[in-house]
C-alpha cells in the first residue's frame, strides 16, 4: 500500500487538488454564493431558528433534525480531530484560514445541494425519503448514466475510504495513547460497527440523533476551557493564522510551500470536514420529512458552520496553544494523536481516556453516517436485497482493514475519492441552480408575507418547469407518492 500510495495514489490527489479542485471548489461556492444574494449570511439567523422547530412529528418518516443530525454525524468526526491536525503538520496555522474561507463560501453551496435533494427525492418503503445528487442529476438533468457515475463515486468514497479514515483515526489514538494494538481495534470495530449496520437508516438516525449533540458539546466545552486558560494567546493565534495564510510571518517560517501549502492543506482538509459541495450531506438531507425544501438546505448550511467554524477551529485552538512543545508544522505527518497530546500538554494526562472516548464516538458516528449514504445510493442503483448485505459485509470488512493500514495512506486514498466525486457534483449544482434559486425565491416571499412556506412543484412560477411526478404534489393530493426511483 506504500507504494502505491507514494507512486500513484499520492500524484493524482496532489494534481487534482493543486489544480483543479481547489479552483472549482471555491469558484463555484462563489458564484452560488452571488446567486443567492449570499444567504449565508442574510439568512443565518433563520438558520438558527429553523432547527430549534425541526424537531416537531415527522409522520413516520425522519424528522428534519434527525437528517441534520445524521449529515452531521458525518461531517463531525475525523476531520476535526484529525483533519486539522494534518492540515497543521502540511499546511501550517493558515491552512485553518482556508478551511474556515471554503466553509463561509460552501454554506452557500450547502443550501443549494440540500434544496435540490429535497426538490427531486423519492419515496422509500420505510415510509422516508430517498434523495442526493444521484437522483437529482437523473431527474433534474435527465441523465441516469451521469447518476450512477456518481453513485459509484459515492459507495467507493463514503462506504470504503472514508470508512477506512475513521477507522484508522480511532487505531491511531488506541495506540498512541493506550498501546492498544490496531489489530485488537479492528476487531473491536467490526464487532460494534455490524449490528448498526445491519439495522438500517432508521436506527442511524435515532442512535445519530442522541449522541452527536452531547459530542459535539462535550468537545466544544472543552476546547472552551483550554481558550479560556490561555485568553491572553488568543489574540497572537489569530494573528499566526491569518499571516500564515498568505505565507508570511513567524509562524509560515520554514514550511515548505508557503502560502500554497496552506492554501492546498486548508482546502482538503476543510472539504473533508464539512463536506460542502461533496455531495455527501444532500443524500442526509434528503430523507427529512419538511413542507419546503429550503428548510432543509437552511438547516444543513448551519452544519458547515458549526462543524468548521466551531469544532474545527477549537481543535486548531487547542493545538496551537500547545505550539512546539506538541509539534513543528512540516516535520511530521500527524493526526488525531497529535490533538490528544495537545490536550494532555494543556489538561494533563489525566485528559488521555476522555479524548480518546471522543475521538471513538467522533470517528465510529461517521462510519455509521457515511454508511447510510453509501446505501441510499446503492438503493439508486437498484441493488438487489442480497447485494446489499453483501456491501454491509465490505464495509465491516473494510473497517477492520482500515484500522491497521499507514495513516498516509487512507487520507490520500480518501482525497483522491471525495475529489472526484466533488467534481461532479459541483458541475451538477451550477447545471441545476435555477431550481434551487427558484425555491429559494419561493420560500423567501411566502415568508415575507407571514406564512409558513409549503412547496409546490406544479403551478409555481419561480420553478424552471412543473415537476408533475414528485412526492410533493402527490402528497399534496393525497394519494400514494410515486414509486418509481428516479425520474
Amino acid at each position: 500500500m506504500d507504494f502505491i500510495q507514494l507512486y500513484l495514489i499520492g500524484p493524482v490527489s496532489n494534481f487534482l487538488w493543486t489544480y483543479v479542485l481547489v479552483y472549482v471548489l471555491l469558484g463555484v461556492g462563489l458564484y452560488l454564493g452571488v446567486r443567492t444574494r449570499f444567504v449565508q449570511v442574510r439568512l443565518f439567523g433563520r438558520m438558527l431558528r429553523q432547527v430549534g422547530r425541526s424537531r416537531g412529528d415527522a409522520e413516520g418518516g425522519i424528522s428534519s433534525f434527525q437528517a441534520f443530525c445524521v449529515g452531521l454525524a458525518s461531517r463531525v468526526g475525523t476531520g476535526n480531530i484529525a483533519g486539522v491536525a494534518i492540515a497543521l503538520t502540511l499546511g501550517g496555522p493558515g491552512a485553518i484560514f482556508w478551511m474556515w474561507v471554503v466553509a463561509l463560501v460552501g454554506m452557500a453551496t450547502a443550501v443549494v445541494e440540500a434544496t435540490l435533494a429535497q426538490i427531486f427525492k423519492v419515496p422509500a418503503a420505510d415510509g422516508s425519503y430517498r434523495g442526493g445528487p444521484a437522483f437529482y442529476i437523473e431527474r433534474g438533468l435527465g441523465s441516469r448514466r451521469g447518476g450512477m457515475v456518481f453513485a459509484v463515486l459515492l459507495i467507493f468514497t463514503f462506504g470504503i475510504a472514508f470508512t477506512m479514515v475513521q477507522a484508522n483515526t480511532i487505531a491511531d489514538v488506541l495506540d498512541g495513547g493506550h498501546g492498544v494494538a490496531p489489530g485488537w481495534t479492528a476487531l473491536l470495530l467490526m464487532v460494534l460497527v455490524a449490528p448498526v449496520v445491519f439495522g438500517g437508516v432508521r436506527r442511524i438516525a435515532r442512535v445519530a440523533e442522541i449522541v452527536l449533540p452531547v459530542m459535539a458539546l462535550v468537545y466544544v466545552l472543552l476546547a472552551f476551557v483550554i481558550i479560556a486558560m490561555n485568553i491572553g494567546l488568543v489574540g497572537d493565534v489569530l494573528g499566526d493564522i491569518v499571516t500564515a495564510a498568505f505565507g508570511v510571518g513567524e509562524a509560515a517560517a520554514g514550511l515548505t510551500g508557503g502560502l500554497a501549502a496552506a492554501l492546498l492543506n486548508g482546502a482538503r482538509r476543510g472539504l473533508f470536514s464539512n463536506e460542502a459541495g461533496m455531495g455527501s450531506a444532500p443524500n442526509a438531507a434528503a430523507t427529512a420529512t419538511t413542507s419546503h425544501p429550503v428548510k432543509q438546505g437552511l438547516i444543513q448550511s448551519l452544519g458547515v458552520f458549526v462543524d468548521t467554524i466551531v469544532v474545527c477551529s477549537a481543535t486548531a485552538f487547542i493545538i496551537l496553544f500547545a505550539g512546539s512543545d506538541v509539534f513543528t508544522p512540516g516535520e511530521t505527518t500527524e493526526g488525531a494523536s497529535l490533538t490528544q497530546a495537545a490536550v494532555a500538554h494543556e489538561l494533563g494526562s489525566g485528559t488521555t481516556w476522555l479524548m480518546t472516548a471522543l475521538v471513538f464516538v467522533f470517528a465510529f458516528s461517521s462510519v455509521l453516517g457515511n454508511y447510510s449514504y453509501a446505501e441510499v445510493n446503492m438503493v439508486y442503483l437498484r441493488a438487489r436485497p442480497a447485494t446489499l448485505t453483501a456491501f454491509r459485509v465490505v464495509v465491516v470488512a473494510v473497517v477492520g482493514i482500515g484500522s491497521v493500514l499507514e495513516l498516509a495512506a487512507v487520507w490520500a486514498l480518501a482525497d483522491v475519492a471525495m475529489g472526484l466525486m466533488a467534481l461532479v457534483n459541483l458541475v451538477a449544482l451550477v447545471l441545476l441552480a435555477r431550481w434551487a434559486l427558484g425555491a429559494l425565491r419561493d420560500f423567501e416571499e411566502q415568508s415575507a408575507a407571514g406564512a409558513d412556506p409549503v412547496f409546490r412543484t406544479v403551478g409555481n412560477r419561480h420553478l424552471p418547469r412543473d415537476l408533475v411526478d414528485s412526492v410533493w404534489e402527490s402528497e399534496r393530493a393525497g394519494s400514494p407518492a410515486p414509486t418509481r426511483t428516479a425520474g
